[in-house]
């Protein structure tokens, strides 16, 4: 910190964030609150967690910290705020970007100038800091999302993480006082998840710099001093994490994802609430002291049923051959990739942010055309068919469902692949219904998309895919931004498609989605395939995915320091003779 920002910090109250019966409307609908009678006292330099599911309030309650609620967002505003002892209510949010550092959601409508250096010096020369301390800054904080060699590089060529690490940047540059990051992990790899927790914890200890962070990820949250869980617009619990995150039963009723390692050793041994085990490490201990044992027998099972799995599949429809990809200002993301893909299979593709991962897939459906080598679809070499072409036998979904949908309705978005393709207005529709009905939305067809939830719209999106009847779909972090009831619930649906025959190619960084639903794994790193395998194959492997900067989900790593790998808690609950 600056010698100002330090005295600063020095005569701050000791109470950073003081919230007093917070009740918000928004003006676009007034008869519903978003959140309703908010206490909340956070001391300075506290490190506090806000989970909930869906529609819990949680961004609007951020929202309300730095001033955005309700001087931007307008609507019908009750009880107060106070910064470091000062009401939130009546002043700029440009005044308070000073004290209240905010990441959006959305980080990447947060970032607007032409480079990664001007990005983060943004805030500092707004605020008048002397170049040579904007300078300094500008270096420590490129060192602290790990973004150094990266400074003269637009924000638009960044991968999804990289803008997300540049957008928390941004915002550090500025050292306000308190700072809320709203999903800041959202687009991060496993690796790079921890490392902002990283960065929380050392802004933490090093300073007083108070941090909110709203997250879904539940193992996250045992990093953070104190957790808070809302749901429908209220604080329902707020306390210590560990025990919180022991009560299962509260978690599941709330629809937060449980901690898999107390879930575990809750129903199998039936143990009181505080002796849970809460990480792998304090769970292998339990499981040698406890004597428990896997059964060979069931884990047979298990393998032969991935064996029979494996020759159910059909033939060989998707060829890559030594692809390499350059972009235009020379960098190479792909390098010399080459693998196949049968009928059938459910692959996910893995590696850190900017690994080459998306990359990789846009060239499926000819999106992206090869430097080098070849992709072909079945038995269409993409060099020399058109994107139309290819997509009736290969449909993508993107990541942000926003950047996919445009029409007024649901069923004219849904409508619209056949549509082009010349399909008459009796099958349009059997083909929508059946697209929609796939995504349990029927019944929608005259709601404008826009109007839905991030979950539905990613339905939407993938509705609109499914019309078209391609063989293989492709989707891009199907599960970001959606809470995780919803993540099952599009997990279900891509898992549903998978068994009518659909071949599924996924990228994600949700690693207890991969172990629980994919067949295989490949994972990509600095371009190259370094790992391509059966799941259970690769996740036993944990040292060289962390090389990867990939972690796998706590109830694997568990299993795999007491003698085999399982993917989920069911199997593991199955092998070690527990009972639900």
């Amino acid at each position: 910190m600056d010698e100002t920002t330090l005295k600063q910090s020095e005569t701050a109250p000791e109470i950073a964030i003081e919230v007093n019966d917070l009740t918000f409307s928004y003006k676009a609908d007034l008869e519903n609150t978003a959140i309703e009678q908010i206490n909340l006292s956070v001391p300075r330099g506290q490190f506090v967690v806000i989970m909930g599911p869906s529609g819990a309030g949680k961004s609007t309650l951020a929202s309300s910290l730095n001033g955005l609620i309700p001087g931007f967002l307008k609507g019908r505003y009750r009880g107060e705020v106070l910064i470091n002892g000062q009401k939130v209510k009546g002043r700029e949010v440009s005044e308070m970007a000073r004290e209240v550092g905010l990441v959006f959601q959305d980080f990447e409508a947060q970032l607007f100038s032409t480079n990664v250096n001007l990005e983060i010096a943004f805030g500092p020369e707004n605020f008048h800091i002397e170049r040579d301390e904007i300078v300094r800054r500008i270096n420590k904080v490129l060192k602290t999302v790990k973004l150094e060699g990266f400074e003269k590089r637009q924000p638009a060529t960044l991968s999804g993480g990289q803008k997300q690490r540049l957008a928390i940047g941004s915002v550090l540059a500025s050292y306000p006082d308190i700072i809320c990051m709203d999903e800041p992990t959202t687009d991060l790899d496993p690796i790079g998840k921890l490392g902002i927790f990283g960065i929380a914890r050392e802004l933490h200890e090093s300073s007083k710099f108070t941090l909110l962070i709203v997250e879904h990820e539940t193992e996250e949250a045992l990093h953070a001093d104190r957790l808070i869980i809302m749901k429908d617009g209220r604080i329902l619990k707020d306390g210590n994490p560990d025990q919180i995150l022991r009560d299962v039963s509260f978690t599941d009723e709330v629809g937060i994802m449980s901690l898999h390692i107390p879930s575990y050793f809750n129903r199998v041994l039936r143990i009181n609430q505080e002796n849970l085990p809460l990480d792998p490490e304090a769970g292998a201990s339990m499981f040698q002291e406890k004597e428990l044992v896997f059964s060979e027998e069931k884990y047979s099972e298990i393998i032969k049923r991935e064996d029979d799995r494996d020759t159910s599949y059909g033939d060989t429809i998707l060829t890559v051959k030594n692809l390499v990809h350059v972009y235009p200002n020379g960098n190479k993301a792909v390098d010399k990739i080459s693998f196949s893909v049968r009928e059938r299979e459910f692959m996910a593709v893995l590696g850190h942010n900017g690994s080459g991962k998306t990359t990789l897939v846009k060239h499926f459906n000819a999106l992206l055309a090869p430097t080098e080598g070849d992709v072909i679809i079945y038995g269409k070499n993409t060099r020399d068919h058109s994107i139309f072409e290819i997509g009736k036998d290969i449909g993508y979904v993107f990541q942000n469902p926003d950047h996919q949908i445009f029409a007024d309705t649901v069923f004219d978005e849904v409508a619209f692949s056949p549509k082009i393709r010349g399909i008459g207005k009796d099958e349009i529709k059997e083909r929508v219904h059946e697209a929609l009905k796939a995504v349990d939305l029927v019944g929608y067809e005259e709601h404008d998309p826009f109007s839905l939830s991030k979950g539905e719209r990613q339905r939407v999106a993938v509705a609109s895919i499914l019309s078209a009847r391609p063989k293989i779909i492709v989707l891009d972090e199907p599960t970001t931004g959606l809470d995780y009831r919803e993540q099952k619930k599009m997990m279900e649906l891509i898992k549903q498609l998978n068994a009518m025959g659909h071949t599924i190619i996924m990228i994600t960084h949700t690693m207890w989605v991969v172990s629980e639903y994919a067949h295989r794994v490949a994972v990509i790193r600095d371009g190259g395939i370094m790992m391509d395998d059966r799941t259970r194959n690769v996740f036993a492997e944990e040292d060289r995915l962390r090389e990867s900067y990939l972690r796998t989900p706590h109830i694997v790593s568990l299993s795999n320091q007491v003698g085999k790998t399982v993917l989920s808690l069911d199997e593991m609950i199955a092998c070690t003779g527990g009972s639900d």
